[in-house]
Parts: C-alpha cells; structure tokens; sequence
C-alpha cells in the first residue's frame, strides 16, 4: 500500500495563519480556454467536458458551439473576475495552461499587473490517465518552458487537474516546485512520500459543480455552499479553504455575482487569511521545516 489514510488524525497542526486568521482562504482561477481538446491541436476529437453544454459527446470534427462556450471563458469571463478581484484588491492564484496562456498576453499581462500567482496547469488542458510517462514528461518541460518565456519565470505551483498514476512522481523528480496541488487529501498542507509539499484544492467549492450533473443550479446555492464551508472551517480554526473558479463558468454574470457575495462575506468575517497559494506554501515550509 502506497496510501496514506491516517493523514494528520484527530489533532491537525496548527498552521498560525499570519494576522490570527482562522482561515486561509485561497481563491484560484483556472485559465484553460483554448488549451481544451480540438482537432486543431491534432486531437482525436472535440472537447465534451466542463461547459454549458453538459453530458456533450466528442466530434471528430470541430464542435462550434463546444468552441464558443470556451471562448467566452478567455474574451469575456476571465476579464470579468479580473474587475471583480481587482475592485477588492486581492490576491489570487491562477492555474494556467501554457499552451492556452500563449494564445493571451494580453490575460497573462493582467495577471502579472495585479501580482497575481501564475502557477501552471500544464501544457493542455486534456486528461492524462492513459498518457505515457515520456510524453507526460515532455509536457510539463514544455509547460514550464512556455511559462518561463511569458511570465519571465519559472512556475513555483503546478495543477495537471485531470492526472495520470505518474503525475505526482513526475513532478516530485523535476525538482522545481515549491508544492504540487494534485491531491484533494486534505484541509491543510502535507508531505507526500517523496517529500513534495502538498497544497491540496477542492472539486466541492469549485464552481465546475454548475455544469455538473450532481451539481448546483443557481447562483444562490453556489454562493450558500461556499459560505457554510467557510464558516465550519471558520468555527473548527486552523484550516485552509481553496475556492476552484473558471473564466467560462463563473465568469457568467449570474454567477460572478455569486461570488462577489461570498468574496465579501469572507472580508466582512475579519478571520480570513486571503492570500495566494505559493503564499500559503511559504508559510508552511516556514513553520514545519522538517
């Protein structure tokens, strides 16, 4: 067994969150759009998962409106969690896919203006599950190359998202990562078995449960779930929550307002950390060195 199911126990660490916030709240916005499966790229098939246009099947050809719903995420979406963000002055973490990022600079620049962490989230934004080890490898150099000549530096956070078995040693042995966020383990940081610092992320306060058949159907019910998750986390103390965000989901009006909401419910609580993910990294290599 390779498994660690015991984790922290009963008595987590506690983190000493900076200003004695009860929470670390971390809000990340997934930068994907145009690095999602097309025949353009070469693929097999059209993208079929996370849109409007739930349940989708994969054409063989080019899926215009599969097209569309994703191009809103990068033309309008992402610019309106941008304002949304920006009005409040706070900081946030993006995962980024190289290859979707390459066709923005003018996104990527926003990101940089507003000190925003840029971490990635690979080369494409596919599913890796049955992706070979090598070719795997050559992605994230790919990705963290790509990265490198937009931003001007190396990515210090890594997402692959939809991951294969090899994904976490892949990462653990390029050596460059401050922490890898595959892993959904957890309400605080943890060491895997190689050593690599985890920052787990969260699918449950993840707005792509608005296109997911178990998932919310308004605003409302998004807004509501991420506020009892916070004030729990707030009541338990000592705790990290990630909020999972996407310029085409989220980015819609009814459900940036949604978000809005909850962004100022957490400011208004007074007991929030709101900061980034490499931040919260720093902090934590910093208080447990070992």
């Amino acid at each position: 067994m390779t498994r660690d199911l015991a984790g922290y126990g009963a008595v987590p660490p506690d983190p000493a969150w900076p200003g004695n916030a009860r929470v670390a709240v971390q809000f990340v916005i997934n930068y994907e759009e145009g690095s999602e499966s097309s025949v353009l790229h070469g693929d097999g098939g059209s993208e079929a998962f996370l849109s409007e246009m739930i349940g989708a099947a994969s054409h063989p050809a080019r899926a215009m409106a599969m097209e569309s719903l994703y191009e809103y995420g990068s033309r309008a979406g992402f610019w309106r969690l941008h304002r949304l963000f920006g009005e409040r002055d706070l900081p946030v973490t993006v995962f980024g896919v190289a290859s979707a990022m390459e066709q923005n600079q003018a996104a990527v620049d926003a990101m940089l203006a507003a000190g925003w962490e840029i971490a990635s989230h690979g080369w494409r934004w596919i599913d890796y599950q049955r992706v070979s080890a090598e070719v795997e490898r050559e992605h994230i150099a790919k990705a963290i190359e790509v990265h490198k000549r937009l931003t001007g530096e190396r990515p210090l956070g890594w997402y692959q998202g939809r991951t294969s078995p090899n994904t976490a040693r892949l990462i653990a042995e390029e050596g460059g990562f401050v922490y890898d966020a595959d892993s959904y383990a957890d309400d605080l940081p943890y060491r895997s078995a190689a050593g690599q610092l985890i920052v787990p992320y969260s699918l449950d306060a993840n707005d792509m449960k608005m296109v997911a058949l178990n998932g919310f159907t308004d605003g409302e019910q998004f807004f509501r779930y991420l506020r009892d998750a916070f004030d729990q986390l707030r009541a338990e103390g000592g705790r990290m929550m990630s909020v999972g965000l996407h310029g085409r989901i989220a980015g819609r009006p009814a459900r940036a307002l949604a978000v809005g909401r909850f962004v100022d419910h957490v400011m208004a609580s007074g007991d929030a950390w709101i900061t980034r993910r490499i931040d919260i990294a720093r902090h934590w290599l910093e208080r447990f060195p070992g």
